[in-house]
């Protein structure tokens, strides 16, 4: 047998282990608890995946121990990530930061548990059904990139003049690219022009800088990619340098200074998370666990920064919000 067959047996079999057992034996389990993200940008996801774990009787340091590992937006880290937490012989592994993190779990492992957060779990393989997922992963359906169209539409509705808006890209990030069609789509049918500038890497991000800049763009969208959290505070202050109103996907961005933003919770979707991280802890199997949907969904406007900008922003739209920030 091969020395990665015989890891992925090994792993697999003491994490089947009943939690009760090992802590007689003296150790306590390990989640292993890779990301596509950074620890800076992931701080308050942190907290709250922390109190779903809590909820379920699982206490980091007490009861269980967590391993983190952080890609900061280099998804080429992951595959090795999970690896590494395989031949650990962690409980289970948590996969954070859209699917690649999920899918390079699931490449990994067969046996061990994995829980994800992911944008599309069945459009990326991660489970072949929601409600049965059949192997040894589940987790959480984020709509996050499926949500591109609303966000132009909202950006559109504050702005009607404006022309054009720029669109941040990260090609290397599959899920963005169905978010880029949904944008296309959805540009023509208002009759919205759209700039679309892709950035992956540092230099790539400045490079676009500087080129929505020269196109003298009067208004950006963000489609939703790690790479982009993990900038977050540079992305924001290009920003506010260039007075350029940008909607973002997370209210993280907005508390951090951007305009406004529409998108799901991402600390509702970390506490379930942690919840079901807890619940196959406690003997639950993956399998026996349905895909959560992650329903909540918030519009969220800096106010501070409209003023800023010098934006008035109507009345009428200010009620849409569901946090208003000053």
């Amino acid at each position: 047998m091969r020395r990665r067959e015989l890891i992925k047996g090994i792993a697999g079999s003491v994490a089947a282990w009943p939690v009760a057992v090992r802590a007689q034996q003296g150790t306590l389990p390990v989640i292993g608890f890779m990301s596509s993200r950074s620890p800076e940008d992931s701080q308050t996801v942190l907290g709250a995946f922390r109190k779903g774990l809590s909820e379920g009787g699982q206490v980091e340091g007490k009861n269980v121990v967590i391993e983190f590992r952080w890609a900061r937006g280099d998804f080429g880290r992951l595959p090795a990530f999970a690896t590494e937490l395989v031949s650990k012989r962690v409980a289970v592994i948590v996969a954070a930061g859209g699917d690649v993190s999920g899918l390079a779990a699931k490449a990994a492992t067969s046996t061990i548990p994995i829980v994800f957060a992911s944008a599309d779990p069945i459009k990326s393989g991660l489970v072949a059904s929601l409600n049965r997922p059949v192997e040894n992963a589940t987790g959480v359906y984020i709509l996050a990139n499926a949500l591109e169209s609303k966000r132009l539409g909202l950006l559109h509705e504050l702005f009607p003049s404006a022309t054009p808006f720029g669109v941040l890209l990260d090609p290397k990030f599959p899920p963005a690219n169905l978010g880029a069609s949904e944008l296309r789509a959805a540009a023509g049918t208002i009759g919205q022009p759209l700039t679309f500038l892709n950035a992956s890497t540092d230099a790539e991000l400045d490079a676009t800088f500087a080129a929505l800049t020269q196109q003298h763009v009067t208004a950006m969208l963000l489609i939703g990619s790690p790479f982009f959290d993990t900038r977050r505070d540079k992305i924001i202050t290009f920003a506010a340098h260039q007075k350029l109103p940008t909607m973002y996907h997370f209210r993280e961005y907005v508390v951090d200074g951007g305009l406004m933003s529409y998108g799901p919770s991402l600390g509702e979707t970390y506490r379930e998370v942690g919840i079901y991280a807890a619940r196959i802890l406690n003997g639950a199997m993956p399998a026996d666990l349905p895909v959560v949907e992650s329903t909540k969904l918030e519009l969220v406007i800096n106010l501070k920064t409209a003023k800023t900008l010098g934006l008035t922003i109507p009345a009428s739209f200010l009620s849409l919000a569901d946090d208003l920030i000053d």
